[in-house]
């Protein structure tokens, strides 16, 4: 299934699931900037993502993972968007100023490599599965680590000069990008979201635009 059909000179393939956060930040990039790709579900709960077929595909057997037209294949959603970036540089998700561009990385990183890393379903999986804790504690795990990442973009965002409409200035970043899918994971085990308005100001102005919500779970193909 091909989505967002526009003409593009490039054609890729993404390998992705519906809830993954991970995959939901580069469906955003690619909407963003307008490109078209075939969209390739693999389903993660029912563990499509360890067959043998996959491991050809990805060699960590995660999603998401993009496939190039010319049969190159990308891993890890931030430097698969940075490879957007690069190749497709319209509309930018990088602002041009080094300091500027660094602050947006730091915002991504706070949430791809501080929140989500400890929080993926193969983690929440061995908590459950091999530590045996109940699904009570398995979601306060989740909770706590969710809420206060998210109370440490709060901080970030809060009061900055350079936080806009967006995380930075007027316009989406890779910042937004990753922080929206954080969001509706957050809502999925009923965090708490009181705390960080000026995140939540942020993640509503970021799903009034079309790349954003065409983009989300409820969206995908795949979606269950």
């Amino acid at each position: 299934m091909t989505l967002f059909n526009r003409s593009c000179a490039t054609q890729m393939e993404l390998f992705n699931y519906f809830r993954s956060s991970a995959s939901f930040r580069v469906r955003i990039a690619l909407a963003l900037k307008g490109l078209d790709y075939t969209y390739t579900p693999v389903h993660l709960a029912a563990g499509e993502h360890l067959r043998e077929s996959y491991a050809t595909v990805s060699a960590s057997r995660l999603v998401p993972t993009l496939r190039e037209d010319s049969g190159s294949l990308l891993t890890q959603s931030l430097a698969i968007i940075e490879y957007l970036e690069e190749i497709h540089p319209e509309p930018a998700l990088l602002p041009k100023e080094a300091l500027a561009r660094a602050r947006v990385r730091a915002l991504a990183y706070d949430v791809a490599c501080e929140i989500h890393p400890i929080n993926n379903l193969r983690v929440l999986r061995y908590l459950t599965a091999d530590l045996k804790l109940s699904e009570g504690d398995k979601n306060r795990w989740y909770q706590h680590w969710v809420e206060s990442g998210l109370s440490v973009v709060e901080r970030q965002l809060a009061g900055h000069p350079s936080t806009g409409r967006f995380c930075h200035g007027d316009s989406p970043t890779m910042a937004d990008i990753t922080l929206v899918p954080q969001i509706f994971n957050a809502k999925r085990f009923e965090c708490r979201l009181d705390h960080v308005p000026t995140v939540m100001r942020i993640f509503e102005q970021c799903m009034g635009l079309a790349a954003f919500s065409q983009a989300q779970p409820s969206a995908c193909p795949d979606a269950q």
